[in-house]
């Protein structure tokens, strides 16, 4: 869809923007939920958040903004690097962009951008959450990043899939009708 670099950073900053907001709230609601509820001896997660006050990342405490900041900058950043060149490459490796229905042809990159993106941000999540009070090991980094990708994938498949890339198109489409 975007036809030139300037479209194509739009498009990621839509798709990001719309992203981490997604994956804050399913990492500290659905994953981390019931743990924040329990530590914080809340009723609700909203509840156990707001009595916490702020976020562990980096081994401190930081205000939900500052997390979500972080997450867009690096998210963005690899999305502008390796995750949407190297996807596009992929899909055109499988398939014919003239030959292949658009939406065959859209889903092989949403699914190649899947496959790259949730391994990368996982990693980068094992790292910015990693439990520093408790010292460091290599192993527990490796274990964290493997939880995460495996709690992550299901995630950003099927909600970029069904949700978050036809919002996303929706959009761009309106903001560079032609």
């Amino acid at each position: 869809m975007p036809e030139n670099q300037f479209q194509r950073m739009v498009f990621a900053f839509l798709t990001v923007l719309v992203t981490v907001h997604a994956y804050v709230f399913y990492s500290l609601y659905v994953v981390n939920g019931s743990t924040l509820m329990q530590i914080n001896n809340a009723d609700s997660v909203i509840h156990a958040i707001n009595k916490q006050g702020d976020v562990y990342m980096f081994g401190r405490m930081l205000p939900i903004w500052a997390v979500i900041l972080i997450e867009f900058l690096f998210a963005y950043g690899l999305e502008c690097v390796m995750g949407s060149p190297c996807s596009f490459k992929l899909a055109c490796k499988n398939f014919e962009i003239g030959k292949t229905h658009p939406v065959i042809f859209e889903s092989a990159i949403i699914c190649a951008t899947v496959g790259l993106m949730c391994p990368a941000m996982s990693f980068l999540a094992a790292w910015f959450y990693y439990p520093y009070y408790a010292g460091f090991h290599l192993a527990t980094l490796l274990a964290n990043w493997v939880k995460l990708v495996c709690f992550n994938f299901p995630f950003a498949f099927f909600s970029q899939l069904f949700f978050i890339q036809p919002l996303i198109r929706t959009v761009f489409r309106a903001l560079f009708r032609k």
